[in-house]
């Protein structure tokens, strides 16, 4: 079952995007209570990011503070050698194939960057 509310797939390698428009929205939209539940979904070349940006990092890091659930694609993150590193930022490393499916089918809130 999918948890309702705002979902962000992040797959946008580029720094300015994630900074300016998934981690500015995403915790805009907890503090501001635009959703009750807010989750970016990490997959592809933002895991490379993650690992190749400190400021990216920081921007995670504060997006977790304020309430922002952060969860990445297993198959990509084991693919890619960045298992423990996400994990170490405290996030979430699950297999999103089925949960990203049920949200489509659903009808589920889904941004996609």
């Amino acid at each position: 079952m999918v948890e309702r509310g705002l979902y962000i797939l992040w797959t946008n390698g580029d720094p300015l995007t994630t900074m300016h428009m998934v981690f500015m929205y995403a915790t805009n939209s907890v503090k501001r209570g635009w959703w009750e539940r807010v989750t970016v979904v990490v997959w592809g070349a933002s895991m490379k990011l993650i690992a190749q940006n400190e400021d990216v990092r920081k921007a995670v890091k504060q997006a977790q503070e304020q309430g922002v659930h952060v969860s990445a694609c297993k198959a990509c993150a084991d693919a890619l050698g960045m298992s423990e590193i996400l994990m170490d930022l405290g996030v979430e490393v699950k297999y999103w194939g089925e949960p990203l499916t049920e949200i489509l089918k659903s009808g589920g809130t889904l941004l996609t960057v």
